[in-house]
C-alpha cells in the first residue's frame, strides 16, 4: 500500500508513542499535496510565526536579570542566570562555547542585564539589533542567544513550577520515540551495519540513521561504492521492522541526490536528510519534487524567512531547526508553527551532548514532531540529573518532569566550576 503524503504526515501528529513504518507500508507519495489542501498563504505562515509563544501564568512581577555567567567544569560549559530577587537558572551548552564565549560575553550577556525576563520574546529582536549583532547572524550569534534563553526559561520554570514544555504551551507527550544516529563515515558498509545493529541492541531503538555520501563532497562518496552498497545492506541485515533514515550532509547535486533518493525509496526509508548543499534551496526543492521519500532539511538554517520559503515553496517536507544553532526554543517553535499550518512535521536537529534533553522538552509540547527524534547517547551521563531519572522504554525516551529543564540539583554541578571571562 502506498501512503498519500497527508496520510504520512498524519502519522506524525499522534501524541505519545508513534507508529513504526512497517515493511507493509510504502513511503508517502507527495503528488497529492495540492489536492490534499496543503498549500498555504504567506499571511497564514506569518500569523503562525508571530503569535505569542510563552505561557507565563503565575509570574506576575518583573523578573529583572542581574547577572549571567559562563562557567566551565572539565569539558562541560554552563550558563547561569540570576535575577535581582535571587532566582536562578542554568543551561548546558554544546562544545562550541569553547570558541564562541567572546560573543556570549561581549555581545549577548550585556544586552540582557537589567532586562525583564518575562519579555524574553521581544528581547530576541532587541538582541539581534544590539550593537549591530545582525551582522553576526548565524551559528556564532544564535548559539550564545540559545544558551541564555535556555537558562532564562529554566529560571522562570523553576519560579512557576512548570517545565519548559509547559512554558511553551503545554506538555502533550511524556515519551519521545527516537532513532539512533550513527554519525560515522569511516566504516565499510558491513562495519556500519554491524555498528547500527549494536546500537539497536544496546538501546532498544526502533529506528536508525546512517550517513551517505561524503559531506559537502560534490558527489564524492566517503569511499568508492559505500553508499550504493550500504543502503540495501542495511535493510537486508536490520530487517523490515527497523525504520531507516539517511543523511548526506550536503553531499550531492540534484541528479545524484535523486539517484540516491530512489535507492532509499526502494528500502522504504523514513526520510532523506540534506541531500544538497544546505543553502542551495532551489536544488533541494528540485530533489523533493522528483522523489516520493520525504526530504528533511534546516539544521544549518538561521533565517526565519528562509524557513518560510522552504515551507511555502515545499522545498523540504520536514523542517529541522537545531535548537542551539537556530537560537533556542522560541524561534524554533515559530518555525514549527509555520510548518504545522502547512501540514509538515518539525524534527529538530541535535548538536551533541546535553542537546537531546532540550529536544525532549521541545518534543513534549510540539504536536507535529515527526515519527522519531535524534538521539546519540547520553542518558547514562545525564539521566540521573533528573527526578525521576530518565529512561528508555520500548524505543522511546522519557521527558524530564521537574520545573524548568528539570535538573534536580544544579548547584552541585557548579562545584569546582570556573567562570569564563
Amino acid at each position: 500500500m502506498r501512503l498519500s503524503r497527508r496520510q504520512f504526515l498524519g502519522l506524525t501528529t499522534a501524541a505519545g508513542t508513534l507508529p513504526i513504518l512497517q515493511s507493509s507500508r510504502s513511503i508517502p507519495s507527495k503528488s497529492t499535496a495540492e489536492k490534499d489542501g496543503l498549500q498555504v498563504s504567506l499571511e497564514e505562515l506569518n500569523r503562525a510565526a508571530t503569535a505569542p509563544v510563552l505561557k507565563l501564568d503565575g509570574i506576575s512581577s518583573p523578573v529583572v536579570i542581574e547577572s549571567i555567567d559562563l562557567l566551565r567544569k572539565g569539558r562541560e560549559y554552563f550558563v547561569r542566570v540570576r535575577s535581582k530577587d535571587g532566582a536562578e537558572g542554568i543551561a548546558v551548552t554544546n562544545d562550541r562555547a569553547r570558541y564562541l564565549y567572546p560573543i556570549l560575553n561581549q555581545r549577548v550577556i550585556p544586552y540582557f542585564i537589567g532586562k525583564d525576563a518575562r519579555d524574553l520574546e521581544s528581547h530576541l529582536f532587541g538582541l539581534y539589533r544590539y550593537q549591530s549583532n545582525y551582522k553576526l547572524q548565524g551559528l556564532a550569534l544564535w548559539c550564545p542567544l540559545a544558551w541564555v534563553e535556555f537558562a532564562v526559561l529554566d529560571m522562570m520554570g523553576r519560579m512557576a513550577g512548570k517545565s519548559i514544555g509547559q512554558l511553551l504551551g503545554g506538555v502533550i507527550r511524556r515519551e519521545v520515540p527516537f532513532y539512533m544516529a550513527s554519525g560515522r563515515r569511516d566504516t565499510t558498509p558491513e562495519e556500519e551495519v554491524r555498528y547500527l545493529a549494536r546500537l539497536i541492541e544496546e538501546t532498544g531503538a526502533k529506528a536508525v540513521k546512517f550517513r551517505v555520501g561524503g559531506r559537502m563532497s560534490k558527489n564524492a562518496d566517503a569511499r568508492p561504492g559505500r553508499t550504493e552498497k550500504l543502503i540495501p545492506l542495511a535493510r537486508k541485515r536490520l530487517g523490515d521492522d527497523i525504520a531507516i533514515h539517511a543523511d548526506s550532509n550536503s553531499s550531492y547535486d540534484p541528479p545524484k541526490a535523486i539517484e540516491v533518493g530512489k535507492m532509499l525509496e526502494d528500502i522504504n526509508a523514513v526520510y532523506f536528510e540534506e541531500p544538497c548543499p544546505f543553502d542551495h534551496l532551489e536544488d533541494t526543492k528540485r530533489v523533493a519534487d522528483a522523489l516520493t521519500i520525504p526530504i528533511a532539511g534546516g539544521e544549518q538554517e538561521y533565517s526565519q524567512r528562509r524557513f518560510r520559503w522552504m515551507i511555502y515553496h515545499r522545498g523540504v517536507d520536514i523542517v529541522q531547526p537545531d535548537l542551539q544553532y537556530y537560537g533556542g526554543f522560541i524561534r524554533s517553535t515559530r518555525v514549527a508553527r509555520m510548518a504545522a499550518v502547512a501540514g509538515m512535521p518539525t524534527t529538530v536537529h541535535i548538536s551533541g551532548g546535553f542537546g537531546f534533553i532540550y529536544m525532549l522538552h521541545f518534543a513534549s509540547c510540539t504536536a507535529d514532531i515527526g515519527l522519531y527524534q535524534e538521539y546519540k547517547r547520553g542518558i547514562d551521563k545525564y539521566g540521573n540529573w533528573f527526578n525521576p531519572p530518565l529512561e528508555i522504554r520500548n524505543g522511546a525516551l522519557t521527558v524530564p518532569r521537574g520545573p524548568g529543564t528539570g535538573i534536580l540539583d544544579f548547584q552541585d554541578l557548579f562545584k569546582g566550576a570556573e567562570r569564563v571571562t
